[in-house]
């Protein structure tokens, strides 16, 4: 274990304004992926997502597109946070970093299922030993197994963050009020992604839950790019 230290290395805050920067990049092309899901995905009505995906297959694309730049994002991330916070404590730096590279491998490989669904609506030749209804609804099972992934991704996101808002929490770096609601909203998102795991119909909460970690990203991001961080006061 290491102690925070008195005083902060020029890399560190230059690497806070990284972290801050790409804590806003990586909301800012994730809500904009969802966005383009939301348009295109119908829960519940294979024909229509069908029909939504094949006839803006384009716009579908700049979605995959969003979520592998968000993930690349959330990679540069993870190198800010372990240059900022390593001196406060290496190995909950590690632990921290290890859970959001298996929330990140688990974001990058559900975008196969995108390209999946993709390939049973193109219409290619070897799909037509399927009827039309059979290739919407044979996309639209990955569509919904794709929408349920999502929780197994945000479980270790959940964790991952939480580790690294203790560690904001025991740097002192940022203000204890803005760790301490990366703690909570952090532990609520993993905690409602593995009830939503058991218990499908607490989906309908739909983004709610995300909404106190989406405003301590947010917070941290801008806290950073203003304000920086701080020498903890002994």
């Amino acid at each position: 274990m290491h102690k925070p230290a008195n005083t902060l290395e020029p890399f560190q805050h230059t690497a806070a304004k990284v972290v801050g920067f790409f804590y806003l990049f990586t909301n800012a092309t994730a809500i904009a992926a969802f966005s383009i899901r939301g348009k295109l995905m119908v829960m519940r009505d294979a024909a229509q997502t069908a029909a939504n995906i094949a006839g803006s297959e384009r716009l579908f694309r700049v979605g995959i597109a969003l979520e592998l730049i968000t993930v690349a994002g959330v990679l540069a991330l993870l190198w800010g946070l372990y240059v900022v916070l390593r001196p406060v404590d290496r190995n909950l730096v590690w632990l921290g970093g290890f859970l959001r590279l298996a929330e990140n491998i688990m974001l990058a490989f559900i975008t196969l299922l995108e390209f999946t669904t993709l390939a049973f609506l193109r219409g290619s030749r070897y799909m037509q030993a399927f009827s039309a209804e059979q290739t919407q609804g044979l996309a639209y099972a990955f569509v919904r197994v794709y929408a349920d992934s999502f929780n197994v991704g945000f479980f270790f996101l959940g964790l991952g963050s939480a580790v690294f808002s203790y560690i904001w929490w025991k740097s002192r770096y940022i203000p204890r009020a803005l760790a301490g609601l990366g703690i909570i909203g952090s532990l609520t998102m993993a905690v409602v992604s593995v009830l939503i795991i058991i218990f499908p119909s607490l989906a309908s909460l739909g983004i709610t839950y995300m909404l106190p970690m989406g405003f301590y990203e947010f917070g941290l991001g801008f806290w950073l790019l203003i304000k920086g961080i701080r020498a903890p006061i002994t």
